[in-house]
């Protein structure tokens, strides 16, 4: 499921996120992923250890969580604390896949998390910068995305996928992943579509028995598929 989540973050969470990365201590990219993803990777990130990085990833973590769209499509069990990218100067990120186990926490207190959904987090407007777009490969074909700032694209983290060079400009992004209580894709887009065909049948005035019934059969399912 590739899905489009619009207005993630407010017009003041925004802009104080693009300054304070304007004015940030950028790292190579690299450092980051292992001896493949290092060949095609050319970008700079926050530093896992900047105290900024934390600050930043919070406040996408709490407007995710009042996000009714994002949690219908991620069904999140949990979430890798958010990272902060930026290409410029023809920096890209040739094709690759994200790794299937994520490590998060500090020394000593480290855990797993499977990655179900990989997201990144526009946040800078697509005509202040040339190149730039997150590339998806499925079955369908090549998607290419290119969002407003503030929106956010989720798709599976088995993608194959990459980020096209940026030649004007500089490209700003958080991306991170998620662990969803539904491992399944096709499981979660159709958990997704009847929560979407509920919240319509219930704004309209449907029967109210017929949408309870409905309800009842999406946790039904919910409870079949989860793993929590």
């Amino acid at each position: 499921m590739l899905l489009h989540v619009p207005n993630v973050l407010t017009a003041d969470e925004l802009a104080y996120l693009q300054r304070m990365l304007d004015a940030a201590d950028w790292a190579d990219g690299r450092e980051t992923v292992g001896a493949q993803g290092a060949r095609v990777k050319r970008n700079e990130q926050l530093p896992d250890a900047s105290p900024l990085k934390g600050e930043l990833g919070r406040i996408v973590l709490a407007a995710l969580e009042r996000h009714p769209l994002f949690f219908a499509a991620a069904l999140p069990l949990r979430i890798l604390p958010p990272r902060f990218n930026r290409y410029q100067g023809g920096g890209q990120y040739g094709f690759h896949v994200d790794g299937a186990v994520m490590i998060t926490g500090p020394e000593g207190q480290r855990s797993h998390l499977r990655s179900d959904v990989s997201c990144t987090l526009f946040l800078t407007p697509p005509e202040a910068y040339d190149g730039g777009e997150l590339v998806i490969s499925d079955t369908y074909g090549e998607h290419e995305v290119k969002l407003p700032a503030g929106d956010l694209v989720l798709y599976p983290s088995s993608s194959l996928h990459r980020v096209a060079p940026v030649t004007r400009g500089a490209r700003l992004a958080s991306f991170f992943w998620v662990q969803s209580m539904v491992r399944d894709d096709s499981a979660r887009r159709m958990l997704l579509d009847m929560d979407s065909a509920i919240e319509t049948l219930r704004s309209s005035g449907a029967d109210g028995a017929a949408v309870l019934q409905l309800t009842g059969v999406y946790h039904n399912l919910l409870r079949r598929w989860s793993e929590v």
